[in-house]
């Protein structure tokens, strides 16, 4: 038995270093391409930048930041060409992953500076839209 309990804890152990690796690799991506921002930080430099929701058509149409463009992350690599990458980007969405991953996508294609929305789009405190049906 105390085999098995080695084993256990040893693709435990694996397990919790993959997470730790993830974890810090999206840090790492995170500080390389523009950073998080705070809902005043989003707030501050919004008439400067393309404001970009990633999030799918039905979820914008029901809500969206005022002033945002939805290019849903599904479509994002077919319809990047739509934004300047001489102009700043902040991204959101309702979830982090999906907006570090258009994050990577825009960079890849030349972006420069690229933010996104700290805390998503659940805890935004700004101005919202909803779109007629």
């Amino acid at each position: 038995m105390s085999n098995f309990l080695i084993v256990l804890d040893a693709v435990l152990l694996a397990i919790i270093l993959v997470f730790v690796a993830i974890w810090a690799w999206n840090k790492i991506q995170a500080k390389s391409m523009g950073g998080e921002l705070t809902n005043e930080e989003f707030k501050e430099g919004m008439r400067k930048a393309q404001i970009v929701d990633v999030r799918e058509k039905e979820p914008f149409k029901r809500k969206h930041i005022d002033g945002a463009r939805n290019l849903p992350y599904t479509m994002l690599k077919y319809q990047y060409t739509e934004l300047r990458p001489d102009l700043p980007v902040y991204l959101y969405s309702d979830s982090l992953t999906v907006t570090l991953r258009a994050a990577r996508l825009l960079k890849k294609k030349g972006f420069t500076s690229i933010h996104w929305l700290k805390t998503g789009f659940d805890q935004w405190d700004g101005r919202t839209k909803s779109s007629k049906y």
